[in-house]
């Protein structure tokens, strides 16, 4: 398995260790639902160094982007950030990621770990005669300091102004001794920061901000209580709610679909879905009877399946048993009861308006 520069801190801090997507990696520390907690109510530090980052440079990059990504790239400013998802020609998902703007002619893309290698071979394929690519993962190390009490953790080490940093937007400043691209972004639903610098200070970037936030309560914070902080909020995990078969239209990713720029790769198939009519989407079901739903779960109604579960679990902020799931159009109305087999019981549960918990980024 890969290791993050910080596979040491982690076995340190007693850190429990699973294979992520290839990658050695803490599910959790202390406890998923003490490390959740912490993150909505102080905050959490996460060490995501294994996500892959790709420099596209050139005097055509804007114009290559244009024809790879979904999203309209050409009405971001310097030091914006756009989210997007990058498809095939039928429009299933290859990717969803998100682009970081220096400049017309330099973009960073932070994507996926395990797709990095894929998501560099489709630009690659796709490339542009004036456009490099490079896969730049490795110079790389990524810490995510997420909750309401980030902010004033991250002030403690650096003189900038984090109040000019803007949700979505990106700075290049100190923390510490140590140069840093800031950006106002995460993956939890709290407002918090995504912090990316040099590899090899990363012990170094570790310590000072937990020594910064030690009286704020902040703790290191796992992959378990990522995915129940991102689930709460409904964020789209890669390899769940999206991949190859899924659409972003289907995802409830219309918002960075632009049908009305330039043809992009997959922008004839999601227009012809779009007028269509979608025939199936991800929802959000809470469950009527006692039960935790999990992936691939089979979904039924009227004794016929529709669909299946792509996340589910104990909510740790609500109390609740919920789970998100790609079914059948005709029974995504809010309040329509529907049946998850779990454990080959079949348990009732009803659809609810997501994001389950509602977002508290600073706008």
């Amino acid at each position: 398995m890969k290791k993050t520069p910080l596979y040491e801190k982690h076995i340190q801090l007693n850190g429990k260790i699973i294979d992520f997507g290839g990658w050695a990696l803490p599910v959790e520390y202390t406890g998923i639902i003490p490390e959740h907690e912490a993150v909505r109510t102080k905050a959490g530090l996460f060490d995501v160094s294994h996500m892959g980052e790709i420099l596209v440079t050139g005097e055509d990059a804007e114009t290559f982007l244009q024809r790879v990504l979904t999203n309209d790239i050409s009405v971001l400013k310097d030091n914006q950030i756009a989210y997007t998802t990058m498809c095939r020609p039928d429009g299933g998902i290859i990717d969803d990621f998100l682009v970081y703007k220096y400049s017309n002619v330099e973009y960073l893309l932070v994507v996926n770990a395990a797709n990095t290698e894929k998501d560099f071979n489709w630009l690659e394929e796709n490339i542009l005669e004036d456009v490099k690519v490079e896969d730049i993962s490795a110079k790389y190390a990524l810490l995510a300091l997420q909750g309401p009490l980030a902010q004033n953790i991250l002030q403690k080490t650096t003189p900038a102004d984090l109040n000019e940093i803007e949700f979505y937007r990106f700075k290049d400043i100190k923390i510490g001794d140590i140069e840093t691209m800031v950006s106002r972004t995460g993956y939890t639903g709290e407002d918090g920061f995504e912090l990316y610098f040099a590899a090899e200070k990363a012990e170094e970037m570790w310590e000072l901000l937990l020594s910064a936030g030690k009286d704020e309560g902040l703790i290191p914070a796992g992959l378990g209580a990522r995915d129940t902080l991102r689930f709460e909020a409904s964020l789209p995990l890669y390899g769940n709610e999206l991949n190859e078969n899924i659409t972003p239209l289907e995802a409830g990713l219309g918002f960075c679909v632009k049908l009305n720029k330039d043809n992009f790769i997959g922008k004839e198939a999601l227009a012809k879905q779009k007028e269509e009519g979608l025939k199936r989407k991800i929802i959000g079901f809470e469950m009527i009877d006692r039960g935790i739903p999990r992936s691939n779960y089979e979904i039924f109604a009227e004794g016929e399946k529709i669909g299946y579960v792509t996340t589910g679990s104990y909510s740790p902020t609500l109390k609740k048993n919920l789970g998100l799931a790609l079914i059948d159009s005709d029974y995504t109305k809010i309040g329509t009861e529907i049946e998850v087999l779990v454990r080959k019981k079949s348990l009732k549960a009803k659809v609810i308006k997501k994001p389950f918990y509602s977002k508290k980024y600073k706008k």
